[in-house]
Protein backbone atom coordinates (compact mmCIF):
# COMPACT_ATOMS: atom_id res chain seq x y z
CA UNK A 1 0.00 0.00 0.00
CA UNK A 2 1.43 3.67 -0.95
CA UNK A 3 2.18 5.67 1.68
CA UNK A 4 -0.25 8.97 1.97
CA UNK A 5 2.43 11.05 3.16
CA UNK A 6 4.53 10.44 -0.16
CA UNK A 7 3.52 13.25 -2.98
CA UNK A 8 4.34 10.41 -5.89
CA UNK A 9 3.34 7.07 -5.51
CA UNK A 10 6.01 4.14 -6.32
CA UNK A 11 5.83 3.72 -9.89
CA UNK A 12 4.03 6.46 -11.03
CA UNK A 13 4.51 8.91 -14.01
CA UNK A 14 5.76 11.95 -12.80
CA UNK A 15 4.61 13.83 -15.94
CA UNK A 16 1.28 11.99 -16.42
CA UNK A 17 0.86 12.82 -12.25
CA UNK A 18 1.49 16.77 -12.70
CA UNK A 19 -1.02 16.32 -15.83
CA UNK A 20 -3.79 15.44 -13.43
CA UNK A 21 -3.23 17.35 -10.60
CA UNK A 22 -3.75 20.36 -12.73
CA UNK A 23 -6.40 19.32 -14.14
CA UNK A 24 -7.69 18.92 -10.35
CA UNK A 25 -6.50 22.14 -9.02
CA UNK A 26 -8.53 24.15 -11.81
CA UNK A 27 -11.71 22.17 -10.89
CA UNK A 28 -11.22 23.24 -7.05
CA UNK A 29 -10.23 26.66 -7.96
CA UNK A 30 -13.94 26.76 -10.24
CA UNK A 31 -16.23 25.43 -7.65
CA UNK A 32 -14.07 23.79 -4.87
CA UNK A 33 -14.71 19.86 -5.98
CA UNK A 34 -11.53 17.24 -5.31
CA UNK A 35 -10.70 15.20 -7.66
CA UNK A 36 -8.18 12.09 -7.81
CA UNK A 37 -5.62 12.01 -7.27
CA UNK A 38 -5.19 14.73 -4.62
CA UNK A 39 -4.27 13.44 -1.79
CA UNK A 40 -6.27 13.68 1.70
CA UNK A 41 -3.72 15.52 3.24
CA UNK A 42 -3.55 18.00 0.26
CA UNK A 43 -7.57 18.21 -0.09
CA UNK A 44 -7.87 19.17 3.64
CA UNK A 45 -5.11 21.92 3.44
CA UNK A 46 -7.18 23.07 0.20
CA UNK A 47 -9.96 23.25 1.93
CA UNK A 48 -8.37 25.18 4.67
CA UNK A 49 -6.50 28.04 2.15
CA UNK A 50 -10.09 28.67 0.43
CA UNK A 51 -11.80 29.18 3.83
CA UNK A 52 -9.02 31.35 4.97
CA UNK A 53 -9.84 33.47 1.51
CA UNK A 54 -6.32 32.51 -0.16
CA UNK A 55 -6.29 33.08 -4.03
CA UNK A 56 -4.71 30.71 -6.32
CA UNK A 57 -2.90 33.76 -7.50
CA UNK A 58 -1.45 34.61 -4.29
CA UNK A 59 1.88 36.13 -4.20
CA UNK A 60 4.09 36.06 -1.01
CA UNK A 61 4.60 39.28 0.74
CA UNK A 62 8.03 40.08 2.88
CA UNK A 63 7.19 40.67 6.69
CA UNK A 64 10.42 40.95 7.69
CA UNK A 65 12.89 43.87 6.58
CA UNK A 66 16.56 43.35 6.21
CA UNK A 67 17.26 44.36 9.51
CA UNK A 68 14.35 43.30 11.20
CA UNK A 69 15.19 39.76 9.78
CA UNK A 70 18.61 39.90 10.93
CA UNK A 71 17.74 40.77 14.73
CA UNK A 72 15.32 38.06 14.50
CA UNK A 73 16.99 35.48 13.36
CA UNK A 74 19.87 36.26 15.57
CA UNK A 75 17.78 35.15 18.33
CA UNK A 76 15.97 32.63 17.22
CA UNK A 77 16.44 28.92 18.39
CA UNK A 78 16.90 27.65 15.08
CA UNK A 79 19.68 29.36 14.41
CA UNK A 80 21.66 27.09 16.97
CA UNK A 81 20.75 24.68 14.64
CA UNK A 82 21.72 26.08 11.51
CA UNK A 83 25.03 24.41 11.51
CA UNK A 84 23.11 21.04 11.48
CA UNK A 85 20.98 21.89 8.98
CA UNK A 86 23.91 23.19 6.57
CA UNK A 87 26.05 20.01 7.40
CA UNK A 88 23.34 17.42 6.31
CA UNK A 89 21.17 19.40 3.67
CA UNK A 90 23.78 21.72 1.78
CA UNK A 91 25.57 19.08 0.36
CA UNK A 92 22.46 17.58 -0.57
CA UNK A 93 20.83 20.68 -1.81
CA UNK A 94 24.11 21.48 -3.83
CA UNK A 95 24.09 18.28 -5.72
CA UNK A 96 20.67 18.13 -7.14
CA UNK A 97 20.44 21.85 -7.46
CA UNK A 98 17.59 22.16 -4.40
CA UNK A 99 17.21 24.57 -1.45
CA UNK A 100 17.26 24.63 2.23
CA UNK A 101 15.10 26.58 3.44
CA UNK A 102 13.91 26.98 7.31
CA UNK A 103 11.04 28.74 8.38
CA UNK A 104 9.70 29.66 11.87
CA UNK A 105 6.78 28.50 13.62
CA UNK A 106 4.34 30.89 12.04
CA UNK A 107 5.71 30.12 8.28
CA UNK A 108 8.27 32.98 7.63
CA UNK A 109 11.36 32.21 5.97
CA UNK A 110 14.33 32.71 8.02
CA UNK A 111 16.71 30.76 5.55
CA UNK A 112 17.07 29.98 2.30
CA UNK A 113 20.30 28.57 1.11
CA UNK A 114 21.39 26.66 -2.33
CA UNK A 115 22.82 26.48 -5.39
CA UNK A 116 22.88 29.06 -7.15
CA UNK A 117 20.86 29.09 -10.31
CA UNK A 118 18.20 27.56 -8.39
CA UNK A 119 18.15 30.15 -5.72
CA UNK A 120 17.55 32.86 -8.54
CA UNK A 121 14.86 31.08 -9.46
CA UNK A 122 13.39 31.26 -5.73
CA UNK A 123 14.35 34.68 -5.90
CA UNK A 124 11.82 35.44 -9.02
CA UNK A 125 8.89 33.48 -6.70
CA UNK A 126 9.29 35.48 -3.66
CA UNK A 127 10.76 32.29 -1.70
CA UNK A 128 13.10 34.58 -0.02
CA UNK A 129 14.16 35.38 3.74
CA UNK A 130 12.13 37.42 5.59
CA UNK A 131 8.67 36.12 2.94
CA UNK A 132 5.77 34.95 5.15
CA UNK A 133 4.96 31.21 3.13
CA UNK A 134 2.34 29.97 6.33
CA UNK A 135 -0.48 28.34 4.51
CA UNK A 136 -2.85 31.22 5.27
CA UNK A 137 -0.73 33.37 3.22
CA UNK A 138 0.61 31.48 0.34
CA UNK A 139 -1.86 28.33 0.60
CA UNK A 140 -0.64 24.96 0.68
CA UNK A 141 3.76 24.55 0.57
CA UNK A 142 5.12 22.21 2.21
CA UNK A 143 7.39 24.31 4.83
CA UNK A 144 3.67 26.14 5.23
CA UNK A 145 1.62 23.34 5.37
CA UNK A 146 4.23 21.32 8.00
CA UNK A 147 4.10 23.78 10.69
CA UNK A 148 0.35 23.94 10.47
CA UNK A 149 -0.40 20.39 10.62
CA UNK A 150 2.85 20.11 13.12
CA UNK A 151 3.50 16.85 10.63
CA UNK A 152 5.97 16.24 7.85
CA UNK A 153 4.56 16.93 4.41
CA UNK A 154 5.70 16.43 0.81
CA UNK A 155 3.95 18.67 -1.83
CA UNK A 156 4.43 18.31 -5.52
CA UNK A 157 3.80 20.00 -8.08
CA UNK A 158 -0.04 21.33 -8.45
CA UNK A 159 -0.46 19.93 -5.38
CA UNK A 160 0.68 23.68 -4.39
CA UNK A 161 -2.50 25.90 -3.62
CA UNK A 162 -0.81 28.88 -5.64
CA UNK A 163 -0.20 28.26 -9.46
CA UNK A 164 3.05 30.09 -9.47
CA UNK A 165 4.64 27.85 -7.26
CA UNK A 166 3.05 24.56 -9.30
CA UNK A 167 6.93 24.04 -10.86
CA UNK A 168 8.30 22.94 -7.66
CA UNK A 169 8.32 20.17 -4.96
CA UNK A 170 9.00 20.57 -1.40
CA UNK A 171 9.66 18.49 1.72
CA UNK A 172 9.11 20.00 5.24
CA UNK A 173 9.29 18.65 8.85
CA UNK A 174 8.71 20.64 11.58
CA UNK A 175 11.31 20.85 14.54
CA UNK A 176 10.47 21.04 18.19
CA UNK A 177 11.90 22.22 21.71
CA UNK A 178 12.80 19.01 22.75
CA UNK A 179 12.23 19.68 26.50
CA UNK A 180 9.06 21.92 25.93
CA UNK A 181 7.23 20.57 22.79
CA UNK A 182 6.55 23.68 21.70
CA UNK A 183 6.89 24.30 17.76
CA UNK A 184 10.05 26.65 16.59
CA UNK A 185 9.34 26.09 12.91
CA UNK A 186 9.99 23.93 9.94
CA UNK A 187 13.24 22.60 7.61
CA UNK A 188 12.42 22.27 4.30
CA UNK A 189 14.08 20.60 0.88
CA UNK A 190 12.79 22.87 -2.39
CA UNK A 191 13.65 21.90 -5.58
CA UNK A 192 12.42 19.59 -8.78
CA UNK A 193 9.86 16.51 -9.69
CA UNK A 194 13.20 14.48 -7.81
CA UNK A 195 12.34 15.56 -4.43
CA UNK A 196 8.82 13.86 -4.52
CA UNK A 197 10.68 10.65 -4.05
CA UNK A 198 9.79 9.06 -0.44
CA UNK A 199 13.31 9.24 0.48
CA UNK A 200 13.40 12.59 0.26
CA UNK A 201 10.67 12.88 3.21
CA UNK A 202 12.38 10.22 5.08
CA UNK A 203 15.37 12.45 4.75
CA UNK A 204 14.00 15.87 5.58
CA UNK A 205 12.35 14.05 9.08
CA UNK A 206 15.69 12.87 10.15
CA UNK A 207 17.40 16.03 9.60
CA UNK A 208 14.66 17.88 12.20
CA UNK A 209 15.15 14.79 14.64
CA UNK A 210 18.82 15.31 14.46
CA UNK A 211 17.89 19.16 14.95
CA UNK A 212 16.08 18.41 17.66
CA UNK A 213 18.73 16.18 19.55
CA UNK A 214 21.36 18.76 19.02
CA UNK A 215 19.47 21.07 21.01
CA UNK A 216 18.62 18.81 23.42
CA UNK A 217 22.51 18.95 24.12
CA UNK A 218 22.62 22.69 23.94
CA UNK A 219 20.23 23.06 26.67
CA UNK A 220 20.73 20.57 29.21
CA UNK A 221 18.30 20.23 32.20
CA UNK A 222 20.40 22.31 34.47
CA UNK A 223 20.61 21.24 38.36
CA UNK A 224 17.68 22.69 40.46
CA UNK A 225 16.15 24.37 37.32
CA UNK A 226 12.80 25.32 37.53
CA UNK A 227 9.92 22.91 35.33
CA UNK A 228 8.26 24.01 32.18
CA UNK A 229 4.13 23.36 31.92
CA UNK A 230 1.99 23.19 28.76
CA UNK A 231 -1.49 24.30 29.57
CA UNK A 232 -2.37 25.60 26.50
CA UNK A 233 -4.97 24.00 24.27
CA UNK A 234 -4.94 20.81 26.20
CA UNK A 235 -7.14 19.26 29.28
CA UNK A 236 -4.29 17.36 31.13
CA UNK A 237 -0.78 19.37 31.69
CA UNK A 238 2.58 18.18 30.82
CA UNK A 239 5.10 19.00 33.08
CA UNK A 240 8.58 19.26 32.34
CA UNK A 241 11.53 19.10 34.13
CA UNK A 242 14.31 16.80 35.85
CA UNK A 243 14.93 15.09 32.36
CA UNK A 244 10.84 13.81 32.56
CA UNK A 245 7.63 14.89 30.70
CA UNK A 246 4.57 13.74 32.83
CA UNK A 247 0.84 13.99 32.47
CA UNK A 248 -1.14 15.11 35.22
CA UNK A 249 -4.79 14.16 35.50
CA UNK A 250 -6.98 17.16 35.25
CA UNK A 251 -7.49 18.28 38.91
CA UNK A 252 -3.64 18.32 39.34
CA UNK A 253 -3.38 19.94 35.99
CA UNK A 254 -5.39 22.98 37.43
CA UNK A 255 -3.62 23.25 40.72
CA UNK A 256 -0.26 23.54 39.04
CA UNK A 257 -1.77 26.34 36.13
CA UNK A 258 -2.73 28.17 39.37
CA UNK A 259 0.11 27.94 41.33
CA UNK A 260 2.11 28.89 38.08
CA UNK A 261 0.26 32.10 37.60
CA UNK A 262 0.63 32.98 41.73
CA UNK A 263 4.50 32.70 42.48
CA UNK A 264 3.85 34.29 45.65
CA UNK A 265 1.86 31.25 47.01
CA UNK A 266 -1.94 31.09 47.44
CA UNK A 267 -3.73 30.30 51.15
CA UNK A 268 -5.53 27.13 51.43
CA UNK A 269 -8.76 29.29 51.50
CA UNK A 270 -8.09 30.58 48.07
CA UNK A 271 -6.84 27.50 45.79
CA UNK A 272 -9.93 25.60 47.20
CA UNK A 273 -12.41 28.75 45.53
CA UNK A 274 -10.10 28.93 42.90
CA UNK A 275 -10.71 24.98 42.23
CA UNK A 276 -14.20 24.07 43.51
CA UNK A 277 -17.51 25.38 41.86
CA UNK A 278 -19.23 24.60 45.39
CA UNK A 279 -17.97 27.10 48.16
CA UNK A 280 -19.18 24.13 50.42
CA UNK A 281 -16.55 21.52 49.69
CA UNK A 282 -14.07 20.78 52.47
CA UNK A 283 -10.85 21.69 53.26
CA UNK A 284 -9.83 18.14 53.75
CA UNK A 285 -10.83 17.78 50.28
CA UNK A 286 -7.87 19.91 48.88
CA UNK A 287 -5.45 18.86 51.62
CA UNK A 288 -5.88 14.53 49.85
CA UNK A 289 -5.38 16.11 46.59
CA UNK A 290 -2.34 18.11 47.20
CA UNK A 291 -1.17 14.45 49.59
CA UNK A 292 -1.91 12.78 46.12
CA UNK A 293 0.23 15.47 44.34
CA UNK A 294 2.78 15.22 46.26
CA UNK A 295 3.31 11.45 46.27
CA UNK A 296 3.10 11.85 42.65
CA UNK A 297 5.46 14.95 42.45
CA UNK A 298 7.40 13.53 45.34
CA UNK A 299 10.32 16.97 45.94
CA UNK A 300 9.17 18.78 42.93
CA UNK A 301 5.44 18.96 44.81
CA UNK A 302 4.05 22.38 45.59
CA UNK A 303 4.91 23.41 49.34
CA UNK A 304 2.45 24.83 52.08
CA UNK A 305 1.72 27.78 54.13
CA UNK A 306 1.12 29.09 51.73
CA UNK A 307 0.76 26.78 48.87
CA UNK A 308 3.58 27.44 46.28
CA UNK A 309 5.56 25.78 43.43
CA UNK A 310 9.36 24.22 45.01
CA UNK A 311 10.77 25.86 42.53
CA UNK A 312 10.55 28.43 39.09
CA UNK A 313 7.14 26.84 37.48
CA UNK A 314 7.22 28.66 33.72
CA UNK A 315 3.61 28.24 32.06
CA UNK A 316 3.21 28.27 28.61
CA UNK A 317 0.28 30.46 29.98
CA UNK A 318 2.58 32.60 32.02
CA UNK A 319 4.81 33.40 28.71
CA UNK A 320 2.18 34.29 26.65
CA UNK A 321 0.27 36.93 29.21
CA UNK A 322 4.45 38.45 29.55
CA UNK A 323 4.58 38.86 25.72
CA UNK A 324 0.99 40.21 25.91
CA UNK A 325 2.16 43.08 28.63
CA UNK A 326 5.06 43.58 26.57
CA UNK A 327 3.57 43.98 23.27
CA UNK A 328 5.10 41.29 21.99
CA UNK A 329 1.56 40.11 19.89
CA UNK A 330 3.76 37.87 17.46
CA UNK A 331 5.38 36.06 20.23
CA UNK A 332 2.49 35.36 22.26
CA UNK A 333 0.52 34.02 19.50
CA UNK A 334 3.58 31.45 18.88
CA UNK A 335 2.98 30.36 22.21
CA UNK A 336 -1.07 29.98 22.17
CA UNK A 337 -1.44 26.89 21.48
CA UNK A 338 -5.32 27.31 22.52
CA UNK A 339 -7.11 28.16 25.69
CA UNK A 340 -6.42 26.99 29.43
CA UNK A 341 -7.22 23.64 29.96
CA UNK A 342 -10.64 24.38 27.87
CA UNK A 343 -12.38 21.53 29.47
CA UNK A 344 -11.77 22.97 33.06
CA UNK A 345 -14.55 24.41 35.10
CA UNK A 346 -12.76 25.17 37.68
CA UNK A 347 -13.50 28.77 38.63
CA UNK A 348 -9.83 29.75 39.07
CA UNK A 349 -9.22 28.33 35.18
CA UNK A 350 -11.99 29.72 33.81
CA UNK A 351 -11.42 33.34 34.67
CA UNK A 352 -7.84 32.87 33.25
CA UNK A 353 -8.72 31.07 30.45
CA UNK A 354 -11.10 34.29 29.87
CA UNK A 355 -8.21 36.86 30.68
CA UNK A 356 -5.87 35.23 28.38
CA UNK A 357 -7.79 34.36 25.48
CA UNK A 358 -9.14 38.04 25.35
CA UNK A 359 -5.97 39.74 25.98
CA UNK A 360 -4.85 37.82 23.41
CA UNK A 361 -7.91 38.53 21.13
CA UNK A 362 -7.59 42.38 21.66
CA UNK A 363 -4.06 42.68 21.02
CA UNK A 364 -4.61 40.39 17.98
CA UNK A 365 -7.22 42.96 16.65
CA UNK A 366 -5.66 46.02 17.79
CA UNK A 367 -2.54 45.15 15.85
CA UNK A 368 -4.61 45.44 12.08
CA UNK A 369 -2.03 42.74 10.68
CA UNK A 370 -3.78 40.72 7.72
CA UNK A 371 -1.37 37.97 8.70
CA UNK A 372 -1.96 37.95 12.52
CA UNK A 373 -5.99 38.29 12.16
CA UNK A 374 -6.14 35.52 9.80
CA UNK A 375 -3.74 33.33 12.22
CA UNK A 376 -6.47 33.29 14.82
CA UNK A 377 -9.58 33.39 12.21
CA UNK A 378 -7.74 30.05 11.05
CA UNK A 379 -7.68 28.38 14.28
CA UNK A 380 -10.11 26.41 16.12
CA UNK A 381 -10.61 28.71 19.10
CA UNK A 382 -10.83 31.96 16.09
CA UNK A 383 -12.96 30.23 13.59
CA UNK A 384 -16.40 31.93 15.02
CA UNK A 385 -14.83 35.55 15.99
CA UNK A 386 -16.89 37.80 14.23
CA UNK A 387 -14.96 40.56 15.51
CA UNK A 388 -11.40 39.20 14.36
CA UNK A 389 -13.00 38.33 10.98
CA UNK A 390 -14.64 42.12 10.70
CA UNK A 391 -10.74 43.79 11.61
CA UNK A 392 -9.38 41.13 8.63
CA UNK A 393 -11.38 42.27 6.09
CA UNK A 394 -11.03 45.88 7.44
CA UNK A 395 -7.05 44.88 7.32
CA UNK A 396 -7.14 42.99 3.53
CA UNK A 397 -6.81 44.79 0.28
CA UNK A 398 -9.84 45.28 -1.26
CA UNK A 399 -9.69 42.43 -3.74
CA UNK A 400 -9.13 40.10 -0.86
CA UNK A 401 -12.24 41.21 1.38
CA UNK A 402 -15.12 38.97 0.27
CA UNK A 403 -14.79 35.76 1.84
CA UNK A 404 -13.77 37.53 4.62
CA UNK A 405 -17.01 39.68 4.85
CA UNK A 406 -19.03 36.54 3.63
CA UNK A 407 -18.08 34.55 6.85
CA UNK A 408 -19.08 38.23 9.22
CA UNK A 409 -22.41 38.05 7.35
CA UNK A 410 -22.84 33.95 8.33
CA UNK A 411 -21.57 34.55 11.65
CA UNK A 412 -23.78 37.72 12.46
CA UNK A 413 -26.86 35.26 10.77
CA UNK A 414 -26.14 32.51 12.68
CA UNK A 415 -25.64 34.15 16.14
CA UNK A 416 -28.97 36.24 16.06
CA UNK A 417 -28.37 39.53 14.26
CA UNK A 418 -25.80 41.84 13.11
CA UNK A 419 -22.61 42.99 15.45
CA UNK A 420 -23.67 43.14 19.07
CA UNK A 421 -26.75 41.21 18.03
CA UNK A 422 -28.28 43.87 15.82
CA UNK A 423 -30.25 42.60 13.10
CA UNK A 424 -28.75 43.94 9.34
CA UNK A 425 -25.45 45.17 11.30
CA UNK A 426 -22.37 46.48 8.95
CA UNK A 427 -19.85 43.67 8.37
CA UNK A 428 -17.22 46.98 7.55
CA UNK A 429 -17.88 48.32 11.19
CA UNK A 430 -16.11 48.60 13.83
CA UNK A 431 -13.71 45.34 14.76
CA UNK A 432 -14.17 45.33 18.54
CA UNK A 433 -18.52 44.99 18.28
CA UNK A 434 -20.01 41.74 17.49
CA UNK A 435 -20.73 38.94 18.98
CA UNK A 436 -17.82 37.65 21.51
CA UNK A 437 -16.37 34.65 20.42
CA UNK A 438 -16.78 30.83 21.93
CA UNK A 439 -20.65 31.35 21.91
CA UNK A 440 -19.70 28.35 19.46
CA UNK A 441 -17.29 26.44 20.61
CA UNK A 442 -17.60 22.85 20.89
CA UNK A 443 -19.54 22.57 17.53
CA UNK A 444 -18.67 22.24 13.97
CA UNK A 445 -18.01 24.73 12.28
CA UNK A 446 -20.64 25.82 9.31
CA UNK A 447 -19.75 25.28 5.63
CA UNK A 448 -18.78 29.11 4.17
CA UNK A 449 -21.08 30.28 1.59
CA UNK A 450 -20.94 29.77 -2.13
CA UNK A 451 -17.23 30.06 -2.80
CA UNK A 452 -16.10 33.02 -5.00
CA UNK A 453 -14.96 31.53 -8.22
CA UNK A 454 -11.21 32.14 -8.65
CA UNK A 455 -9.96 33.78 -12.21
CA UNK A 456 -8.60 31.00 -14.24
CA UNK A 457 -4.99 31.19 -16.59
CA UNK A 458 -5.25 31.92 -19.85
CA UNK A 459 -5.36 28.85 -22.31
CA UNK A 460 -2.87 29.20 -25.03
Amino acid sequence: MDDPSVALPGGADPAERSRLLRRAHTAFARDGRVEDPVRAVIAKSWRRCDRAGVSPESEPAVDLAEAELRSYRAQHPLARVMPVFRDLVGAFAAHGAHLLAVCDARGSLLWVEGEAATLRRAERLGFVPGARWAETAMGTNAPGTAVALGEPVQVFGAEHFSRRVHPWTCAAAPVRDPRTGRLLGAVDITGGDGLAHPHSLAFVRAVARAAEAQLALLDPVPPGAGDSLAVLGRDEALLVGGGTTLRLGRRHSEIMALLAHHPAGLSGEELAIALYEDESVSPVTLRAEMSRLRGLLGDRAPLSRPYRTAAPLEADSTVVTRHLAAGAVSAALQHYAGPLLPGSTAPGIVRLRRRIEDQARAAVIARADAGLLTDWVCSPWGADDAAAWRALAQALPQEGRPAALARVRALDEELGGGPAGKPGGDPGGDPGAGPRPGHLRGEPAPPPPRRATYPQPARS
